[in-house]
């Protein structure tokens, strides 16, 4: 009897330990962002907040449409430690984003991927919108295609700022 109950609690104990190591989240790809601003930073610098990444182009249709959402989700958030990180794809021309931007007032990080390592570097996006939710620890916690659900998109980072870092 005493020798069933150590193998029924050794499995159990197996069982939750891969769920542990199954459970891990990605860690965001550490790449280097430039701003229209001509300033720079890694991924790594972001962590302790929660961020998403939206990679977007000034010719997606959905892509424009979705900026107010996106707009409004930072400007919901961000004093509580969310960033927005919008990159503009390598073959929109910067002139266009910068224009689409002072146009918009975006308030948030607009990054021009000038050669696509940026893209490539997140799982090789090719089509816009796809943003990634990254959580404090820069761990992608979803990939979502298209425009968001913006009311499941909310409740998400509510969950994540909530969390520790």
């Amino acid at each position: 009897m005493k020798a069933k109950i150590v193998v029924v609690v050794a499995v159990v104990m197996l069982g939750i330990a891969g769920l542990f190591v199954y459970s891990k989240k990605p860690v965001a790809p550490d790449v280097a962002f430039s701003t229209l601003q001509g300033q720079s930073f890694r991924t790594a610098d972001l962590r302790g907040k929660v961020v998403l990444v939206n990679f977007w182009a000034t010719t997606c249709t959905t892509c424009i449409k979705e900026m107010p959402g996106l707009k409004d989700t930072h400007d919901r958030f961000h004093a509580r430690g969310f960033e927005t990180v919008a990159v503009a794809m390598d073959y929109d021309p910067p002139g266009q984003v910068q224009a689409y931007v002072e146009r918009s007032a975006l308030p948030f990080t607009i990054v021009l991927d000038r050669d696509g390592i940026i893209a490539r570097n997140f799982e090789g996006v090719r089509l816009t919108p796809t943003s990634f939710i990254l959580n404090k620890r820069g761990e992608i916690v979803q990939k979502i295609l298209g425009e968001p659900d913006f009311v499941r998109l909310h409740a998400l980072i509510e969950q994540l700022l909530a969390e520790a870092a």
